[in-house]
């Protein structure tokens, strides 16, 4: 098994090498007007960097290091690759257009050899100037997202935005109206490396009074482990109403190899304790009558489900929903927004708002006032924020954590507090 994932690598490190040579040449290019002894630092670097980068993959993928310090090899080397493809195609473009010059130049030779023309002399043509233009705009070119990639790391990850938002109900109880309903989603503790920015976001939560909390999934990566140094965190979580949580996709471990069925197991019922040890009240398939004097709400949370094939579907909406019959306003807790669509509103009109979370917003996007788009949209129809279909509605929160790049452009970390409201 080693053998076939060195060949792999190695295979691969080869092809990466073409890339880097063949940007090199755009280096190469750049640095012909410094001196000598500067071009040469400049050369010789790019060529040591290029080596520990591929270095650090090897070492990240065969030896046993730390969770933080093979993301930080990883996302380095996402982001290497990942720029030099917007060098590529200038690249590209002007080896076409020297070859097509080339190729004239010599057809045009052989027609001044055969005629009575004297051949001139060689002189200095503006394609030195065309092909500096193409490489040194490919390389500026490439600088946006590099430079976007990292500001998102140092800045954007935990950049926690308090949204607020009215949620109007019309058959909300009198006794309802105007609470305060918080949410955060997907908080991913086996990829926070800052505990203060965390704590900053949960001090944010709690500084808005909510009367009742929802978590809506994926509280860590793979392993119940993930949260050891973070229950002291989110535990803080308080509200009267109470604290109420629900599974996502990640919880499950499905992403992770174990030693056997019985660890995989016992993952989930730790979980599921860590939880309850810090005072939320865990959904599986079940509700909650939330009663405020003589009026009442159903609190509904469902496990994962998930539309798309390669996602789990443990979530049971017809356990979910006994006992709620009377319930004048009914609230669904579901991770994958998607269920919303496939299963929610043709099967369950009885349920006035999901909240959701699952997508990350990508984690790069753009969010201006009522404006927002995202690559993520062209997978997720509902993705981020409020939707709506007849009586019946979605929240997308787009989570409080970060999973595999460690950073956020555009789509920033989100705390959302709804408003409570008939009308």
């Amino acid at each position: 098994m080693d053998s076939h994932r060195i060949l792999n690598l190695l295979l691969t490190s080869i092809v990466l090498l073409g890339v880097d040579y063949y940007v090199y040449q755009a280096f190469k290019s750049s640095t012909s007007k410094l001196s000598p002894k500067t071009r040469t630092r400049i050369l010789y670097g790019y060529w040591i960097l290029m080596g520990l980068t591929l270095l650090s993959v090897f070492i990240g993928v065969f030896l046993s290091i730390g969770r933080t310090v093979r993301t930080i090899i990883f996302v380095w080397f996402f982001i290497n690759y990942f720029t030099k493809l917007f060098i590529i195609p200038f690249l590209l473009v002007d080896d076409i257009r020297r070859g097509y010059v080339l190729v004239k130049a010599k057809i045009s030779r052989r027609k001044l050899a055969t005629s009575t023309i004297p051949i001139p002399e060689k002189t200095t043509s503006s394609s030195i100037t065309r092909s500096d233009f193409l490489i040194k705009t490919g390389l500026v070119v490439a600088a946006i997202p590099f430079a976007a990639l990292n500001i998102g790391i140092v800045s954007g990850v935990y950049d926690y935005k308090v949204k607020r938002k009215k949620l109007i109900l019309p058959n909300l109880p009198k006794g309802f109206e105007g609470m305060r309903l918080g949410q955060i989603s997907d908080v991913h503790s086996g990829s926070f490396y800052n505990k203060r920015a965390v704590i900053g976001g949960i001090d944010l939560l709690n500084a808005e009074k909510p009367d009742m909390v929802f978590f809506t999934g994926d509280l860590v990566n793979d392993e119940s482990s993930e949260m050891n140094e973070y229950m002291g965190i989110f535990d803080k979580i308080k509200a009267p109403l109470g604290v109420y949580s629900v599974l996502g996709n990640h919880d499950y471990g499905d992403y992770t190899q174990w030693p056997s069925v019985a660890a995989k197991k016992q993952n989930l019922t730790d979980l599921k304790r860590i939880h309850k040890n810090m005072g939320w009240d865990l959904l599986m398939n079940e509700n909650r009558i939330i009663r405020v004097g003589n009026d009442d709400l159903a609190v509904v949370g469902i496990e994962n489900w998930g539309a798309m094939a390669r996602f789990p579907k443990h979530g049971r909406m017809d356990l979910a929903i006994k006992g709620t019959e009377d319930a004048p306003v009914k609230l669904l807790l579901s991770h994958d927004p998607s269920h919303w669509r496939a299963e929610v509103l043709p099967k369950y009109p009885d349920i006035d708002a999901m909240f959701s979370g699952h997508t990350h917003g990508m984690q790069f996007g753009v969010q201006f006032g009522d404006f927002q788009w995202s690559p993520v949209q062209y997978v997720y129809k509902e993705w981020a924020g409020f939707y709506r279909e007849k009586q019946q509605q979605l929240y997308v929160n787009v989570g409080y954590g970060f999973l595999g790049y460690p950073g956020r452009i555009g789509i920033y970390p989100e705390i959302t507090i709804f408003e409570l409201s008939r009308g």
